[in-house]
């Protein structure tokens, strides 16, 4: 069978992420996974510091992932990646339990927000790719009723999603409109980051 990978060691994926995971790995990529242990609160604090737009602030936290994986494995391939949601200007960050997540659904419920999913390449810890896209979704209206059904139907898994939903899942319910790409919606841009692959020689097709 002929090999669409074409560099010597497998991609090295800086997040343990069992989504982005299954995306490369459906697109046929070599994966292996190693988490980053960067302190994601602490690049925030510092992004808004230095007063970073949301879109730059998922950039930003996708090439620090990236880079400190890198350090640790210079001769391989390393991606990062990231999302942030914004609404209204807003960061949202993932909810700690069911009241929190209750209390965003709430507050995300009839309005438009936007996901801006980034990635990041390294090579020898330096960044050699950057990327990012952004979806925008619409929630409908939700009762108090609603939103209590939702959450018992999906179960705490939501709790690990920014958005408090999965498309793929119960989460559709709640939506008037998705506009962007689907892997963009998971937090893994896959085309401009098969493209970026392809710059650098990763690619046989």
């Amino acid at each position: 069978m002929p090999a669409l990978w074409t560099h010597s060691d497998k991609l090295l994926l800086a997040s343990t992420s069992a989504t982005r995971l299954g995306l490369l790995v459906s697109a046929g990529l070599s994966v292996e996974t190693q988490n980053s242990g960067i302190d994601e609160r602490a690049v925030e604090g510092a992004a808004a510091h230095e007063g970073l737009d949301p879109v730059s602030l998922a950039g930003r936290l996708a090439a620090e992932k990236a880079l400190a994986v890198s350090r640790r494995h210079p001769d391989r391939v390393v991606l990062g990646a990231d999302q942030v949601l914004e609404c209204d200007g807003e960061v949202f960050h993932k909810p700690a339990d069911r009241a929190a997540a209750r209390a965003q659904l709430m507050r995300l419920a009839g309005r438009e927000h936007s996901l801006h999913s980034a990635g990041a390449l390294a090579i020898g810890g330096q960044a050699v790719e950057r990327f990012s896209d952004t979806a925008h979704l619409t929630l409908r209206p939700l009762t108090d009723q609603a939103v209590d059904l939702y959450l018992d139907l999906a179960g705490p898994d939501v709790f690990k999603s920014v958005g408090v939903y999965q498309l793929e899942g119960f989460g559709i319910h709640l939506f008037e409109t998705v506009e962007g790409d689907h892997s963009t919606i998971l937090g893994l841009p896959l085309l401009p980051l098969l493209a970026a692959l392809r710059r650098l020689g990763c690619l046989a097709l």
